[in-house]
């Protein structure tokens, strides 16, 4: 009996230890698994505090009509710090997060570059932690000077200087990187090479802007954008496309510059951008097979351009003569003739198709040709997700008749209601008092910005939710650029944006942009968090995404209703963000109550210190 019992007390504690150490190893597997690394304590998968608060959910599972904003009672709960992520995530960009991609195990095939497409994390591996700036980072230099130099420490990545040396992309200088304005196929210089376009289409005095009917270029395979930072000293903005590939930080280096662009890929799915978006769709040796699935990317840039616009490409196929660029020339010559293209003109490495100007020849073409034009029931507009199709899209009955799109030139087109309106049931006038209002708008904000912000201090800019564009038409005259964003879900009002001669996205403020950190001077949201408590998403998960993707010093303008501002006001320490405005705005006609601003200033913080830097 006594040695039993002996025996069952010796026997206890190894149990116990055996259990506890079970339970360490599953702790370790889940931090690990969600976070890639060991050991990380400043940084959190999860959103822990926002499902404390009934924050987080998509479907809305309890059933609760309450706001996720609360009352605006100063006594509601408050966050009173937010972690800092590893250092290795200085560069995060959670939708396009390679390492998601192998954690959550996703069978995506590399030849379609379906791992170049947008993964998000679901809910519960959301990051919960403010992403830190790389040592030593600086205020970015000021547009125009950035176009051609930026700080190394900002983006220290200088591969692509040595690998593209002979191309004249990059040259390491210092503490600095500089631009000569150079690519693949325009060694000397992206300026010469867009002159040289302008004189192949005979444009009046070479200007690529052709008397303002040529204002909006889709570059795809962009490099690090010279082609779209050179376009914009002839009135010409292009919206610069590249993926995070092999290629790293090419987009990053872009918007470091002050060059509008964007992180995608012509994959599976179409490019988010409406029908009828673009003048020009410029490539060069862009590294992509035009010929794949029945040539599914070169219709996808066909759904984008508009009547008479052009696709300039600059590559071997287009002028080698050994026998594999032959071929491809060959059935890429080919293809282009079935989808209705014309050679505008061939010279030297370049060669520009132009588009057909209405419907007729697509008429012509023999019963069974491939492409075959898209069904009545296609959505040339529809964007978000939706797969890319191998058809041609025709033009509605009303620009097949005129001939075109019916676009004022450059700059008239800014404020001209365009016809695409009527898609919409908009009226010309509701469109010119939108312009108004808006106008109206911006000029008090910059009253309020003036005495906290120099003059050249803001180049990016987002217009969270953009609805026409007017917000970015009000800024015409001033050294800036917008991204205008429209909700996926809503009025598809982004082609009015593109028909202004403005550029701009489809998203879902539910899930991260695709850009890198620190990549914006100014974030406009109006009634963005408004829109957010309607579909249940996360509030604090947007007010991490917005920091993540504003610079340091940067500014954020809120309008939104008083509970919204109160409810971010509460935030505003844990983000290491400052008030610098908080206003009551002019009567909406738009909101169901009174709006207020709120203009709020990012610190620059030093995460290996826990302090403050200065902005000045």
């Amino acid at each position: 009996m006594t040695g039993r019992n002996d025996s069952g007390h010796s026997k206890r504690p190894v149990v116990l230890c055996c259990v506890l150490i079970v339970c360490l190893c599953l702790l370790f597997l889940y931090f690990s698994g969600s976070s890639g690394q060991v050991g990380t304590t400043a940084l959190e998968y999860g959103t822990k505090f926002s499902r404390s608060l009934g924050w987080g959910s998509d479907d809305g599972e309890d059933g609760s009509e309450e706001s996720i904003f609360g009352t605006g009672d100063a006594d509601d709960v408050k966050p009173k710090s937010f972690p800092v992520c590893d250092d290795r995530h200085s560069e995060l960009i959670p939708c396009l997060d390679r390492n998601l991609i192998y954690q959550m195990r996703l069978k995506l095939d590399l030849n379609l570059m379906e791992h170049y497409e947008r993964h998000c994390p679901p809910p519960e591996r959301h990051f919960n932690c403010l992403i830190p700036p790389p040592h030593g980072y600086k205020v970015p230099i000021k547009w125009p000077k950035s176009r051609d130099v930026v700080w190394k420490a900002n983006i220290p990545h200088t591969h692509l200087a040595k690998e593209k040396s002979d191309q004249n992309w990059m040259v390491e200088a210092g503490e600095k990187i500089k631009f000569p304005g150079g690519g693949t196929h325009f060694h000397h210089g992206a300026d010469k090479y867009i002159s040289n376009i302008a004189n192949m289409l005979n444009f009046k005095d070479n200007n690529i802007n052709n008397e303002g009917m040529l204002r909006t270029v889709l570059d795809v395979g962009c490099g690090v954008a010279s082609f779209g930072g050179y376009l914009l000293s002839s009135n010409v903005i292009a919206m610069s496309l590249a993926p995070n590939d092999v290629h790293q930080n090419q987009i990053q280096f872009a918007l470091e510059r002050g060059i509008p662009a964007y992180l995608g890929v012509l994959g599976t799915k179409r490019l988010p951008y409406p029908s009828r978006s673009f003048e020009l769709a410029h490539c060069s040796r862009c590294r992509i097979d035009w010929l794949q699935r029945d040539g599914i990317l070169l219709l996808e840039l066909d759904r984008l351009l508009r009547p008479g616009g052009y696709f300039a490409y600059s590559s071997p196929e287009a002028y080698a003569q050994d026998e594999e660029d032959l071929r491809i020339w060959k059935e890429m010559s080919a293809l282009v003739e079935r989808m209705c293209w014309k050679i505008a003109e061939k010279r030297n490495q370049t060669v520009i198709w132009v588009k057909p100007l209405n419907n007729d020849c697509y008429k012509r073409r023999a019963h069974g040709t491939k492409p075959p034009l898209c069904k009545s029931g296609d959505d040339p507009d529809s964007v978000w997700g939706v797969p890319m199709e191998a058809c041609i899209t025709p033009y509605p009955e009303q620009m097949h008749r005129d001939g075109g799109t019916g676009l004022a030139p450059w700059p008239a087109r800014l404020t001209t209601p365009p016809p695409r309106l009527a898609d919409l049931y908009v009226t010309a006038d509701t469109f010119e008092k939108d312009t108004e209002m808006w106008q109206q708008r911006v000029e008090n904000y910059w009253s309020l910005l003036g005495p906290k912000v120099k003059p050249d201090a803001i180049r990016n800019i987002m217009d969270m939710k953009a609805n026409f564009g007017s917000f970015a038409a009000a800024l015409k005259e001033k050294d800036v650029w917008v991204m205008n964003v429209v909700p996926h879900d809503g009025p598809s009002t982004l082609k009015i944006i593109y028909d202004r001669g403005l550029i701009g996205s489809n998203h879902d403020w539910c899930e991260a942009f695709s850009t890198y950190p620190r990549t914006y001077d100014l974030l406009h949201a109006w009634a963005v968090f408004s829109d957010l408590d309607k579909r249940g998403c996360s509030a604090e998960d947007l007010l991490l995404e917005m920091d993540r993707i504003l610079r340091p010093t940067g500014f954020v303008i809120v309008r939104d209703k008083s509970t919204i501002i109160e409810f971010i006001k509460k935030y505003l320490h844990a983000l290491h963000w400052e008030a610098k405005t908080v206003v009551d705005a002019e009567p909406s006609p738009e909101s169901e109550e009174n709006e207020m601003i709120l203009i709020i200033r990012k610190k620059l913080w030093l995460p290996e210190a826990g302090s403050h830097v200065s902005s000045t």
